[in-house]
């Protein structure tokens, strides 16, 4: 199987975010002013949007089910054929749903192989080893299913051990819903287990609009525990740093406290200082700015 590297469509780009607020801009423009900026899309439309996926094909289906059942007949096209085809080696149907289901629990995590292995053992009555998973993983990469993102290293002024694992993501929330064998109405009374597709949702936009000026989406993490959930790095040095947040108050201020956190040890003498501070919600109808300067901006507002 031969198939070109190409991202889902963000929300941009299927016409469902306003695209009031330029990742450009907020690089480029200290005095760019995102007050007033709104978002449409409501907790429910965030739902079918995150479960339909950015996939051109489920974007041209007439109605909600036809789209989210595009979803479905992909992700089992990977797990019958796809997984398989890409190296020419057959892997097991049932093992690839099963990977593919722990893959999707512990996304947004540095999961190790070793959890992933642990998680699926229990159900997997062949013999399947470290080795095994990794094949899968790494089959599951070439064909452009998941895309693990890289941790970001900045100079600190203090000494603190930054964590070095790559964090687990599908390249689309879509296809994690499909392998739990989802959809929105389960969610909707789930919202915590909703907040692993959204982020995964947002990251996939930030790659897209990364990958339109030049850059790459990392993620930050010592072994102090601060985290940052992405940071949007260009060739030129800028960065923004950016925490996902499904939306309230309390939320935001958790999300914003951590921003300024990493913010305050970052050795400025030795890098740059971040182009901007962004908490990117779900819920909430408008973007502003902070007293502290942290940008809040729903995704529904977002373009580039």
């Amino acid at each position: 199987i031969t198939r070109m590297k190409m991202y889902p469509m963000s929300l941009w780009e299927s016409l469902e975010s306003s695209g009031e607020i330029s990742i450009h801009e907020l690089f480029y423009n200290p005095n760019y002013d995102i007050d007033g900026a709104t978002s449409k899309l409501d907790i429910p439309e965030l739902l079918y949007v995150a479960c339909r996926g950015g996939w051109p094909k489920s974007l041209q289906k007439k109605t909600e089910k036809a789209a989210l059942s595009q979803v479905t007949e992909y992700y089992k096209a990977i797990t019958n054929s796809d997984i398989s085809r890409v190296d020419n080696v057959k892997r097991d149907e049932e093992r690839a749903k099963r990977i593919m289901r722990s893959y999707a629990r512990h996304q947004g995590s540095q999961a190790s192989i070793a959890t992933i292995l642990a998680d699926i053992s229990t159900n997997d009555t062949g013999n399947i080893s470290d080795e095994t998973v990794g094949a899968y993983l790494t089959a599951l990469r070439k064909i452009f299913v998941i895309e693990d993102m890289p941790a970001w290293n900045p100079n600190l002024r203090s000494k603190t051990a930054v964590r070095t694992s790559d964090t687990r993501y599908y390249v689309d929330p879509s296809l994690g819903v499909a392998a739990l064998g989802l959809g929105p109405n389960d969610l909707v009374n789930d919202l915590n287990t909703f907040g692993l597709f959204f982020e995964t949702m947002c990251i996939r936009d930030l790659r897209v609009y990364a990958d339109a000026l030049d850059g790459s989406v990392y993620h930050y993490r010592d072994k102090n525990g601060l985290e940052c959930d992405a940071v949007v790095h260009l060739r030129n040095g800028a960065y923004g740093l950016i925490e996902i947040k499904l939306g309230g108050e309390k939320l935001i201020e958790d999300g914003a406290k951590t921003l300024t956190a990493l913010t305050n040890i970052i050795d400025t003498s030795r890098m740059k200082a971040p182009a901007f501070c962004m908490v990117l919600t779900g819920v909430g109808d408008f973007a502003y700015r902070r007293t502290d300067g942290v940008y809040v901006v729903p995704i529904g507002c977002l373009k580039d």
